[in-house]
């Protein structure tokens, strides 16, 4: 699938190469003419800057400069972000209303990222090495623009200290404002390209866990079994992120030396993601034949997962959605050892809906109260820690429609034989 960030291109942009904070030359950085507009809802956006109070944004987060860059990531600093003395620091600034004056601001080696495949902002400033650099960048953009005094949107979360006490000292006029909430509202109903990157991305880390289960087989360990599971996922286009794996009756995920048993479970928890989206599941496999014991407790836990989706569809408030799932595993016998969960995810594992308060991650579960809406992305899960028979889950990714759900990577839900490759 093309990636949507290639399809947008503005005819040139402005490079600023900063020989000193104090002194910024410009330099001309050529792109290629291109009528696309602008790689997102920009009606949208600039009614949650409205609502927000935001004037102009200064996003400098990975996933969020990816998002209004309209899928591009810089592939260098793709894994980490340290270089030298400092860090990669992507910056999009982005006015309301005024998507000609938008500019990006990356590494000097984005240059030629731009010149093969242009940046749809008007005003490219591939020039810097670290945070400091590109926060300089980011104060010359504001001034030129004549926003020295505006209310400029942060992510205080992912925004270095150097770099933000430099557009203290730098704007002293201006006011700077949390923009995390407005930007993840911004993300929070996907585009049809992003629904096609997240189902994408479940089918692969789907089939590489039925993959891996089927080849592990009895004295397999822990760590033999993660590696597989890494180069299944890769081999089939994503980037491997992580692997929660437990065997037998214990309930630890970490990596061990741990051997699989004949007759054991195993549970097999994977993110990874495809060109940057999410793709989070968790799937059973047992060594031999399930007994009826391990049928009945998977079919307790799909019992609670089929309540949560009969719930989801556009209208519906998410607490409601909740509740229905809670009560039904509330009335089952395995409720002492099991939990229900349901969040957001796209772009990163938990974003909006926030549904659910400090349960696990720290949160507030804001959106419990709000109608889900059509084109948000929910990962449910319910875990089971069995006091003899182990970590027992389910965990999918459905998209919320008019009418109820679609689920991405629906197989493999029920008991997976080890050894079946």
């Amino acid at each position: 699938m093309a990636n949507t960030r290639y399809e947008c291109a503005f005819a040139r942009g402005i490079a600023l190469r900063p020989s000193s904070f104090g002194e910024i030359e410009m330099d001309s950085v050529p792109g290629k003419a291109s009528a696309t507009a602008v790689p997102f809802d920009q009606a949208r956006v600039d009614r949650l800057m409205d609502e927000a109070g935001i004037d102009v944004l200064v996003s400098t987060s990975k996933h969020n400069t990816q998002y209004l860059l309209g899928g591009y990531k810089f592939i260098f600093f793709a894994a980490m972000d340290a270089i030298g003395h400092s860090r990669y620091l992507p910056i999009v600034a982005y006015e309301k209303g005024a998507a000609e004056r938008a500019a990006y601001i990356g590494n000097k080696m984005e240059n030629g990222e731009h010149q093969n495949h242009p940046f749809w902002t008007p005003n490219v400033h591939t020039a810097s090495w670290g945070t400091l650099d590109a926060a300089a960048l980011a104060v010359v953009h504001l001034r030129k623009t004549g926003k020295e005094r505006a209310r400029i949107g942060i992510e205080p979360g992912f925004l270095p200290a150097d770099a933000y006490l430099h557009l203290r000292k730098e704007l002293p006029e201006a006011e700077l404002v949390d923009a995390t909430g407005m930007l993840e509202r911004m993300r929070a109903i996907k585009t049809d390209a992003e629904l096609d990157q997240l189902r994408i991305a479940s089918e692969i880390i789907t089939d590489a866990m039925l993959a891996t289960i089927g080849w592990a087989r009895e004295g397999s360990s822990k760590s033999e079994i993660i590696e597989r599971l890494r180069r299944e996922e890769t081999s089939r286009g994503a980037h491997f992120e992580y692997c929660l794996l437990t065997l037998g009756a214990s309930h630890n995920r970490a990596t061990s030396s741990q051997a699989w048993k004949k007759g054991e479970v195993l549970s097999i928890d994977s993110g990874g993601n495809y060109h940057g989206y999410i793709g989070d599941l968790c799937r059973m496999g047992v060594l031999g034949e399930p007994d009826a014991e391990l049928q009945d407790l998977l079919a307790e836990v799909e019992a609670v997962q089929q309540a949560a989706f009969s719930k989801v569809r556009a209208g519906t408030l998410g607490g409601d959605m909740i509740e229905h799932a809670t009560a039904v595993l509330k009335a089952s016998k395995v409720a002492p050892y099991t939990d229900f969960f349901a969040h957001g995810m796209g772009l990163i594992t938990h974003e909006v809906p926030f549904l659910m308060t400090n349960h696990p991650v720290a949160y507030e579960g804001t959106d419990a109260a709000k109608p889900l809406e059509k084109n948000m992305v929910l990962s449910v899960e319910t875990t089971m820690l069995h006091p003899t028979r182990g970590f027992i889950k389910l965990e999918d990714t459905v998209a919320v429609t008019e009418t109820g759900y679609t689920m991405f990577g629906d197989r493999g839900r029920g008991w997976n034989r080890g050894g079946a490759a």
